[in-house]
């Protein structure tokens, strides 16, 4: 299972921003998120928001909300 802990770093180093039993040598992956969060998560939101309703079935119900 994939879990996603919120961190910052301080100092130089990286703390996470709650308590997480992490067990010893255990492996993570760090992902630089830019300044503004807001813009990162609108931006992915709306690739995914593209993918589900930019397709052909939905044409059909365009169809039907303009009656």
């Amino acid at each position: 299972m994939i879990v996603t802990l919120k961190a910052v770093v301080h100092g130089g180093k990286i703390e996470l921003a709650e308590p997480a039993s992490l067990p010893e040598g255990a492996k993570v992956l760090v992902t630089l998120l830019p300044e503004d969060d807001r813009d990162f998560w609108m931006e992915a939101s709306q690739k995914a928001l593209a993918e589900i309703w930019d397709n052909p079935e939905d044409d059909g119900y365009a169809k039907l909300l303009e009656k």
